[in-house]
């Protein structure tokens, strides 16, 4: 597993990218990807982990979780993965 920060996700586009540690270059991340019961999408700047699958195009993100924040009190925090209305 490797792990990141949300460089940036549209809600609306239903993608973003992340930053991956020691990768070079962005890693694509698709809402269909996101580990999460609901409406699926990422914060910018959250904290996640993810499987690196590298394709044609580049690498891509597979079973992305978010990751509590560091200064989370609570263990329910979901730490960067929201959920819709």
């Amino acid at each position: 597993m490797h792990q990141g920060n949300v460089k940036w996700f549209s809600d609306q586009k239903g993608f973003g990218f992340i930053e991956a540690d020691g990768i070079t270059g962005d890693v694509f991340a698709h809402f269909s990807a996101i580990v999460k019961d609901g409406y699926r999408s990422l914060k910018e700047g959250a904290r996640v982990e993810f499987e690196l699958i590298q394709g044609e195009k580049g690498y891509s993100a597979q079973n992305i979780v978010a990751l509590a924040s560091a200064g989370s009190s609570t263990g329910g925090e979901d730490g960067g993965a929201t959920a819709g209305p």
